[in-house]
């Protein structure tokens, strides 16, 4: 492949916003949707992560093409559901917002930790990232689930040789660290404005 796996996402960050500055739902989640590719090298260590990310970009992706045009800016699929009051339901686009955000977090703090720390097993950066972002939403179920699937964290080596390709790994997940957290931050300012940034899981 021409780059490494960062590099579809890196291309398409520079059209989520529109000329006016507002967060596009499809590029948005196209960028998200680019960024499996990189779970999948993880192997059985990511399989909630993955499940959970395809599953919110989907029901997200699924109310968007209901109307392409009234959906086209991302928000606007949340201000509909506060109105309307149907934001904080478990299956609510809203909900599929906030979780995908969160996934989005700890990926981006999991990659930080591995420019940062060379010296980290796999186990050990997903583990820290983990703590800094999901692990104070999740319940005890899913934080158990989580703490076990991180032992299965493929050798840091090798997967640092699978996701490289042909491009430099480092810069690209560099540009990715220092790019997409900006949009990640404006959904949780948006959220928290409307009062539905801290819900947490059952």
């Amino acid at each position: 492949m021409a780059g490494s796996v960062f590099t579809p996402s890196l291309e398409e960050m520079k059209h989520v916003k529109s000329p006016e500055g507002q967060m596009l739902t499809k590029p948005f989640l196209d960028v998200c949707r680019m960024i499996l590719p990189v779970i999948d090298k993880f192997g059985a260590a990511m399989v909630l992560v993955k499940s959970d990310i395809g599953g919110n970009i989907s029901r997200l992706e699924a109310k968007y093409e209901t109307n392409p045009s009234k959906y086209e800016h991302l928000y606007g699929i949340i201000q509909e559901e506060v109105d309307t009051k149907t934001a904080k339901g478990s299956s609510s686009c809203t909900n599929g917002l906030l979780w995908l955000t969160r996934a989005m977090d700890f990926l981006v703090e999991l990659f930080r930790n591995l420019l940062a720390h060379p010296d980290w097993t796999m186990s050990q950066a997903c583990t820290d990232s983990y703590g800094k972002t999901l692990k104070k939403w999740h319940g005890w179920l899913a934080s158990s689930s989580f703490t076990i699937a991180m032992k299965l964290a493929p050798d840091r080596k090798k997967f640092m040789e699978v996701i490289a390709g042909s491009g430099d790994v480092d810069a690209d997940m560099e540009k990715f660290c220092s790019t997409f957290p900006l949009f990640l931050e404006e959904n949780h300012k948006f959220l928290a404005s409307v009062g539905l940034d801290d819900m947490k899981a059952s």
